[in-house]
C-alpha cells in the first residue's frame, strides 16, 4: 500500500542527506529516514529493558576464527 502526500522539506537538510547517503531520489531518501527513525526507537526500547528482566541470560558469543 502506498500513500501520496506533499511535504515541505528543508532544502539544506535535504541536500545534507543526499550528500551523506548519495541517494537523490526523494521517496527512497524519506523511506530510509523513516526506517532509521523506527530502528532508533526500537533500540531505545530495548535499552530501557536493560536490567529489568533478572532471569534473562546473555546470548552466547560467536568466536572469530
Amino acid at each position: 500500500m502506498h500513500m501520496r502526500t506533499t511535504l515541505n522539506l528543508d532544502e539544506a537538510l535535504y541536500r545534507e542527506a543526499v550528500e551523506a547517503t548519495g541517494v537523490e531520489e526523494k521517496t527512497r531518501l524519506i523511506h530510509m529516514g523513516l526506517k532509521a527513525l523506527i530502528q532508533g526507537a526500537a533500540y531505545k526500547r530495548v535499552a530501557q529493558l536493560f536490567g529489568k528482566i533478572p532471569e534473562a541470560k546473555l546470548p552466547r558469543r560467536r568466536r572469530i576464527r
